[in-house]
């Protein structure tokens, strides 16, 4: 009898062995599932137990007795230890231990044996068939509800089946007759049909603990791709702005404080330029990492794009901010090792502080960005603290920007011309054309201020090919000997499309080449010097004329002489404001003007405004003066005044002032 049990055992262990590694987490959760229902343990102890003690009270046997009061006790202890466990379970993180599942196995066993083994003493023992079919419904309903219930534990469940059945079957066959033996031959089959049974709800269950399993790890894997930066580990910027707006959600009182310091590392696209993306991402890493240990629990960093890092100090106040701004400061001014390049970088920072410069989170992001815009222009490696005049600027940004693009479409701008007179005939040789603009509400606004703002938006290249056509189009009423200059911003030198804009211009209004001249100023030099050449030389071919302007104020103004062909140079008037009193002005202007005869090209005299300076100018060998001493920018209508007096020469200088002041 023991060579087959174990034998029966042997085969339903191959047979019905779990094929398929479970993970950590499945395995778990098969655990709590045997534990899931104590109710289910308590219904199934009583009842069992409660069986058991009528079998024995009737059959008056004592081992009967016994056994009976051994399944109830058994059957109480599985139900306590499954309330326990879940008390237990609700206390504690983290997966089961896995002696509740050894635990579980034993108690299984221990009360499905006792179950057969009062099944076998009542069909061996007891002569009363009432008890026989009392017995082995007992086992049978019992081996019917453990593939459902146990099926996550295969070999569990299969124990507890060969542990209820195969005596009930041995003491069947024992006790004789066709209708025992038949039915002992059927319990020994149900042994493997339910196995099979069994076997086939655990791969159900398995698969849908699985499915879960794999939905689970796949939301956690989204939601981390959804928080954290996928290069640097730190938080991205949704859960930045996230963070935020919970902080402000939950804020005790409205005079909590939270810090936002928006960084950004300086000249970081010149390392992704020169040493490629890799080592720029992997500096990112680098910085993530060293921005986290400056904080030091005093807040959290955010990666909001590119090399701009954002960091979120709750309680954090304005004196705080400064002195985190500090430490990262000095945490970055280290060298950096990466990829085998050593590198040292700096960072902007901007800094604003709730509630004072925000009243909710996107605001006090906005004026952090504001200041970080500050700090840059203030030099770089530095940080700025955010006030409400940025905001004031800012808005009125935003109103000349949209007002600038309106005034584009409805034809609102205006050309003025400032004349340029020949120092030796008097005679306007020169008309440069000045953009001015009238806000239908705030009225004139100077060019200082909105021709930045048209460079900074790319609107200076469509106001520039107006202003080239309408210039062109208006000196076509000048005398043939008037020419006519057009600023060009440093931006447009950079682009394609001012050789057509300029083709263009003269094509339309049938100006010829030679009267337009361009004015370009030092800066253009500063950077891709190439490619300013190649802009220049084409316009040159075309057979404009190439003026100078502000020469003197640059870092270039030789170099750009020696490498380039220009026609007229314009001398800043910040020279020839103090040639009165400051020999060293005196001295330059007389230099610069020495150095354009010999280079064969004319000179301009810009920002006169006194009889002296004008006087010094001609003395001095300027072949033209500009100023308000003899005309201020005026519109076309007025200009066409000044040119008509302009058809005789005047050789007096002092006369012609005079007849200006009259005029």
């Amino acid at each position: 009898m023991s060579r087959l049990v174990r034998h029966l055992c042997a085969v339903l262990r191959a047979r019905f062995a779990p094929r398929t590694q479970q993970s950590a987490e499945v395995q778990d959760s098969l655990v709590k599932a045997l534990y899931a229902s104590p109710a289910s343990l308590l219904s199934g102890a009583i009842s069992g137990g409660s069986l058991s003690i009528v079998i024995a009270w009737q059959a008056h046997v004592l081992t009967m007795h016994i056994i009976a009061a051994l399944v109830l006790i058994v059957g109480i202890s599985r139900s306590i230890s499954a309330v326990y466990f879940q008390r237990a379970l609700a206390h504690q993180d983290g997966p089961a231990r896995p002696i509740w599942g050894i635990a579980y196995e034993m108690g299984a066993w221990i009360y499905a044996a006792l179950l057969g083994l009062q099944s076998l003493a009542t069909l061996t023992i007891s002569q009363d068939a009432t008890l026989h079919v009392l017995a082995v419904g007992m086992v049978a309903s019992y081996a019917g509800g453990i593939s459902g219930r146990n099926a996550g534990r295969v070999h569990v469940a299969v124990g507890q089946t060969c542990f209820t059945m195969l005596p009930t079957s041995i003491g069947l066959l024992i006790a004789g007759g066709v209708g025992y033996v038949v039915l002992g031959v059927l319990c020994f089959l149900m042994i493997f049909a339910m196995a099979e049974i069994t076997k086939t709800t655990h791969r159900i269950v398995l698969e849908a603990m699985q499915g879960k399993q794999e939905k689970s790890n796949l939301a956690i894997k989204f939601e981390r791709l959804a928080r954290y930066d996928s290069l640097t580990g730190v938080e991205n910027r949704m859960a930045m702005q996230m963070r935020l707006r919970d902080l402000f959600d939950n804020r005790i009182s409205d005079a909590d404080q939270t810090a936002v310091l928006w960084m950004d590392l300086d000249r970081f696209k010149e390392i992704n330029d020169t040493l490629g993306h890799i080592v720029g991402d992997q500096l990112l890493c680098q910085v993530a990492e060293r921005l986290t240990r400056a904080l030091d629990r005093r807040g959290h960093v955010a990666r909001f794009g590119g090399d701009e890092f954002v960091l979120i100090c709750p309680g954090v106040s304005r004196i705080q901010a400064e002195v985190i701004a500090g430490d990262i400061t000095r945490i970055l001014a280290g060298d950096f090792e990466v990829g085998g390049h050593h590198l040292t970088i700096s960072a902007s920072m901007g800094i604003a502080v709730a509630p004072e410069d925000g009243a909710d989170g996107d605001e006090l992001l906005q004026h952090a960005d504001l200041a970080l815009y500050k700090a840059k222009h203030a030099g770089r490696n530095r940080h700025a603290q955010f006030d409400w005049t940025m905001k004031e600027r800012q808005n009125r940004t935003y109103e000349l920007e949209t007002g600038l693009r309106s005034a584009l479409a409805n034809g609102e701008l205006q050309l003025h011309y400032q004349p340029i007179f020949d120092t030796e005939t008097g005679r306007i040789t020169i008309c440069e054309a000045l953009m001015r603009w009238q806000h239908p509400e705030l009225g004139w606004i100077s060019p200082a201020e909105f021709i930045p703002i048209a460079e900074s938006s790319a609107l200076i290249e469509p106001m520039t090919n107006w202003a080239l056509a309408q210039a062109c189009r208006d000196a076509m009423g000048w005398d043939e000997d008037i020419r006519v200059a057009v600023n060009i911003s440093p931006a447009l030198i950079k682009t394609d499309g001012l050789p057509r804009a300029v083709i263009s211009a003269l094509l339309q209004s049938g100006l010829k080449a030679r009267r337009l001249e361009l004015e370009v100023t030092e800066s253009i030099f500063l950077e891709d010097d190439r490619r300013t050449h190649l802009i220049l030389s084409e316009l040159r071919r075309i057979g404009l004329r190439l003026a100078l302007d502000d020469f003197g104020t640059g870092y270039s103004s030789l170099g750009a002489l020696r490498t380039h062909e220009f026609d007229t140079i314009k001398v800043d008037q910040s020279f020839m404001r103090g040639v009165g009193e400051n020999s060293r002005d005196r001295a330059i202007a007389q230099s610069v003007a020495y150095l354009a005869r010999a280079l064969e090209v004319e000179t301009v005299a810009e920002g006169i405004e006194t009889e002296e300076q004008l006087r010094y100018a001609r003395e001095t060998g300027f072949t033209n003066v500009q100023g308000f001493v003899l005309s201020r920018p005026v519109p076309i209508g007025e200009l066409q005044a000044l040119l008509n007096r302009n058809r005789a020469d005047v050789h007096d200088m002092a006369a012609l002032i005079r007849q200006r002041r009259l005029a």
